[in-house]
């Protein structure tokens, strides 16, 4: 059984408010007293409401259990996104509640998934550049859409022309693959190091040498 359907199963059994003894949680569900130990300390942090101890009993008393959810890799990159601005934007309840739901999903995400963050959970660097550069996705990939330039303000200082060409996710951190029309040539640009992106009358059309697959091409 994966980690994360035995966390689920522990979550179902435990919610009836009853106890349960690691060493019948252990046979149901084919595995070590230890691995249980380790489940039960999971659960904890990531906020289940796990009560009991070793040697005891486990029970938990949760308000809202969901069913399982399939997510594609960009429904997780949307919801990991989200929870970073929520996080690393606000304070007091909010700012809490979604560091908790963090670390829920950390906790039940696959051991072997691909692409995505090999830690859900908040830290102050990469997340909060991450929040930073997601207020500016919508203005890019409609631009990348619309073949619509951009002029774009950068942290250091500098303004760039460009014609945005492709988003790519790094796990956390958002680049946009761009014709510069400033330093003529491509650049790969940081969304979180973007202050300010203001789109330009007209459109940009395919020209030999700025496109995506000439970019492409070069890499070969």
């Amino acid at each position: 059984m994966k980690r994360s359907d035995r966390l689920y199963s522990l979550i179902e059994i435990l919610k009836d408010g009853a106890q349960h003894r690691a060493e019948d949680l252990a046979l149901k569900l084919g595995v070590s007293m230890r691995t249980i130990y380790r489940d039960m300390d999971t659960l904890a942090a990531s906020g289940v409401p796990v009560e009991g101890e070793r040697g005891i009993g486990y029970s938990a008393r949760a308000a809202i259990t969901l069913p399982p959810l399939n997510l594609t890799e960009i429904e997780l990159e949307a919801l990991h996104l989200g929870l970073a601005a929520v996080g690393n934007g606000l304070d007091g309840e909010l700012r809490d509640a979604a560091q908790s739901l963090s670390a829920k999903i950390d906790a039940v995400l696959p051991e072997d998934r691909h692409g995505a963050p090999k830690s859900f959970g908040f830290a102050v660097y990469p997340f909060a550049d991450a929040a930073e550069g997601f207020r500016h996705l919508t203005t890019l990939r409609a631009a990348i859409r619309g073949r619509q330039k951009l002029r774009l303000a950068m942290q250091d200082g500098t303004t760039r022309e460009v014609r945005p060409l492709k988003l790519d996710y790094w796990g956390r951190v958002w680049t946009c693959l761009v014709w510069c029309d400033t330093t003529g040539d491509f650049a790969n640009l940081r969304a979180d190091q973007i202050t300010q992106a203001t789109v330009l009358p007209g459109l940009f059309v395919d020209e030999p040498g700025k496109r995506l697959e000439d970019y492409r091409k070069a890499l070969e």
